[in-house]
């Protein structure tokens, strides 16, 4: 990766989250915790950004039709992300899958 692909990444990231911030307070906010979960649960494929823009166009969409953030999602957001990536791999689960792969081996 080079000098330049690291600022252009940086200059996309910028214009994504300045669309974040115009979108309503609400939805702003649960954007974040979203971003937030999905960070921390970390599906591999998350670097990409696809998912988290289209989560922005989402939100985009449904701010523009006038209709509330909980209306898009439902009210248990985390249930929401966890259907998102329920056919991505996670960082998570790599991670626990290489444990039990150590200590299935310690064993023997």
């Amino acid at each position: 990766m080079s000098i330049r692909d690291i600022i252009e990444g940086k200059k996309q990231w910028r214009a994504h989250m300045a669309r974040v911030k115009a979108l309503p307070p609400d939805y702003e906010i649960v954007y974040k915790e979203i971003q937030k979960y999905l960070f921390k649960v970390g599906p591999v494929d998350l670097h990409d950004g696809r998912l988290l823009g289209e989560i922005l166009d989402f939100f985009e969409q449904g701010a523009a039709a006038g209709k509330g953030v909980l209306e898009l999602l439902g009210d248990d957001v985390a249930a929401f992300c966890d259907d998102l990536i329920k056919d991505s791999p996670t960082f998570a689960e790599i991670y626990q899958e290489s444990v039990r792969g150590k200590s299935g081996t310690a064993e023997k």
